[in-house]
């Protein structure tokens, strides 16, 4: 008794000369048949045809999140920076302490604790001193 045939939908095709010398190429190989090699080409086809229609669908998506960090980037150098030059200003418009000032010394180290801490508190409230000052006009931070 022969196959049971599948369910299958015959069709005709028309290939250049040059593509069907290498199909039927490919077809004369052992094991190999026209139907497999052109059922295995066009799932993979389609196949990658689907990876595109994700890729569009997202593609958008991706693009507006690159740009949204690429600005978030941007900002932290600007915010970096800034630091930076404050802090060198800072630095050369101080006065250097006296060698014997143990008290100035104590304040400058219960300042910078004091900062460290009120950073810390930001950071762990969520609460930044920009966004507070910009929401609220006069109002110190």
């Amino acid at each position: 008794m022969g196959r049971r045939k599948e369910n299958k939908v015959r069709y005709q095709l028309f290939l250049p000369e040059e593509l069907s010398a290498h199909f039927e190429a490919l077809a004369a190989r052992p094991g190999a048949s026209k139907s497999a090699i052109l059922t295995d080409a066009l799932t993979a086809w389609l196949g990658r045809q689907a990876v595109s229609e994700l890729e569009n669908r997202f593609s958008a998506r991706l693009d507006r999140m690159s740009l949204a960090l690429g600005r978030v980037e941007r900002d932290g150098h600007i915010l970096l920076e800034s630091l930076a030059l404050f802090v060198r200003y800072q630095l050369m418009v101080q006065a250097p302490l006296a060698e014997g000032d143990d008290a100035a010394r104590a304040l400058g180290r219960d300042r910078f604790n004091a900062f460290v801490e009120r950073v810390g508190e930001a950071m762990a409230s969520g609460k930044h001193t920009l966004g507070a000052a910009r929401s609220a006009p006069g109002r110190r931070a």
